[in-house]
């Protein structure tokens, strides 16, 4: 029988998703045949699966983690939030509708038989499978019908390890309540905890412990440290962009106008680890600096609103005056769609708005349409004739007179747009910046030394050193052993 143990969380934002990856790692070194697993995942950084379909970003990484082909089995169902209220439902890697928060509600039980037909297709021939819950199980409001935490686990039988963020504060209090507020058959799934993200000297928490133990009697697997590594790591949840550093003051500066429904931002993360560049998010209500050198514009899920937003924010004034300064400026996918002279959505697919004016950079317009472009591609960047390599996940078709200034081939065709001169452009390619060739000449145009990091070699090795360190921090044989037999 195939073992499997899940994480979930005291909260969102707890670790989850690099403690799933760095032990799957582990369970590779040690030569087991390992896949990640998360029934729900709501997210709008996506990734295109080998076999074709959307997934959250976080189970392709712990895909790589695991060595093996990702696939839209080990995320059958994705939430892609449009609005405040309202999601993108997609379903084994495909678009089935859209609801709101309490429509979805409704939908969870209906879809827990597709979430039960890909666990038996990821646990198949595995030694061992590590799932990911979501959110928390302790929000007993959502219990009915849940598919992502603790309806899963008991109808999987998967043993339960909870994992509490001591960064935060109040993690004894989390974990207990965690406890007290659990019905018992989900109580019962409980194996034990984890205490994730701790600074300092471990033994300072050892009456932290006794005190979990003597309200809850479960047993800890571990303390884990502060994993430096997993910062080199891509992001998945956009809770991290309020987290992200400012003003190291190195020798370019890159902003990123950080919209209400950014999608894919982890296309940013290898100009993040770039020694002589300054990725700065900038959120609403704050002006695009003035001593930015490039500005890029991030995928979006919902283009028109978007846009709406950064006029609010005034950052097309900002962005105009940047481009006086002699700036450049890079919009991919949603950003690329913002560029041009206007969007429109015949169809209402983003909401009510069906046609709004762009920034106007680029002599382009975009038409939304019902037939969405999921696939991964082979690249060309024609302005510095690099190979490049990436995935589209979007809505829309874009044409127009700077369509003929195309700086990208994907698949052989031509795609994206440029200004005259060069210092506009736009695609539609996911995973630009992870070419360490294009990288290294778009930044020497901009008079920056880089592209001597591997990026994909630099996420490997963080990934191998998270796996190191929770080798040394974690009863790992007892956590990989919970479910033997």
């Amino acid at each position: 029988m195939t073992r499997a143990i899940m994480l979930q969380g005291t909260g969102s934002d707890v670790g989850k998703t690099v403690l799933v990856a760095g032990l799957c790692r582990l369970a590779r070194h040690r030569g087991l045949s390992v896949r990640p697993f998360k029934p729900q995942n709501m997210s709008n950084n996506a990734a295109v699966s080998d076999d074709g379909g959307e997934i959250g970003r976080a189970q392709w990484l712990q895909a790589l983690a695991c060595g093996v082909p990702s696939s839209v089995h080990m995320n059958p169902v994705l939430l892609k939030p449009q609005s405040e209220t309202g999601s993108q439902i997609v379903v084994q890697g495909k678009v089935v509708g859209h609801a709101k928060g309490r429509e979805y509600q409704r939908l969870k039980p209906q879809l827990m038989d597709a979430v039960m037909q890909s666990w038996e297709e990821v646990r198949a021939g595995a030694d061992i499978v590590i799932v990911e819950g979501a959110g928390s199980p302790a929000e007993i409001n959502l219990r009915d019908g849940d598919i992502a935490n603790m309806g899963f686990a008991t109808r999987a039988r998967v043993p339960v390890v909870l994992v509490g963020d001591i960064d935060r504060g109040g993690v004894i209090a989390s974990i207990v309540g965690t406890h007290a507020i659990l019905c018992k058959d989900d109580r019962q799934m409980i194996a034990g905890y984890l205490i994730n993200k701790f600074r300092g000297d471990v033994s300072l928490f050892d009456d932290g412990l006794a005190a979990i133990a003597g309200f809850t009697d479960w047993r800890s697997f571990g303390v884990v440290p502060w994993l430096k590594a997993a910062a080199r790591l891509p992001a998945e949840d956009s809770v991290v962009l309020e987290r992200l550093a400012k003003g190291e003051g190195r020798a370019l500066k890159v902003a990123v106008p950080v919209l209400d429904r950014i999608a894919n931002f982890d296309d940013l993360d290898p100009l993040k680890a770039e020694p002589q560049v300054e990725v700065v998010m900038i959120r609403s209500g704050e002006p695009l600096p003035a001593d930015a050198g490039l500005v890029v514009i991030p995928g979006s899920k919902s283009t028109i609103g978007d846009l709406a937003r950064f006029r609010e924010n005034g950052w097309d004034r900002d962005l105009h005056m940047h481009l006086r300064r002699g700036g450049h400026v890079i919009g991919i996918c949603g950003g690329y769609q913002m560029l041009g002279r206007i969007v429109r959505d015949p169809d209402g697919i983003e909401g009510g708005i069906r046609e709004t004016e762009g920034l106007g950079l680029l002599d382009i317009e975009t038409v939304m349409e019902r037939q969405k472009t999921v696939r991964n591609v082979c690249a060309q960047s024609l302005i510095f004739d690099v190979p490049l390599d990436g995935y589209e996940i979007h809505l829309g078709r874009t044409d127009g007179p700077d369509c003929s200034r195309a700086p990208v081939l994907i698949n052989g065709a031509p795609d994206g747009a440029a200004s005259a001169d060069g210092r506009v452009f736009g695609t539609y390619l996911h995973g630009l910046f992870g070419s360490d060739a294009f990288r290294a000449k778009l930044l020497n145009s901009l008079g920056v030394s880089g592209g001597t990091v591997s990026y994909r070699a630099e996420v490997e090795r963080a990934l191998d050193e998270v796996a190191e360190e929770l080798s040394a921090c974690l009863d790992v044989d007892a956590l990989f052993n919970l479910s033997a037999g």
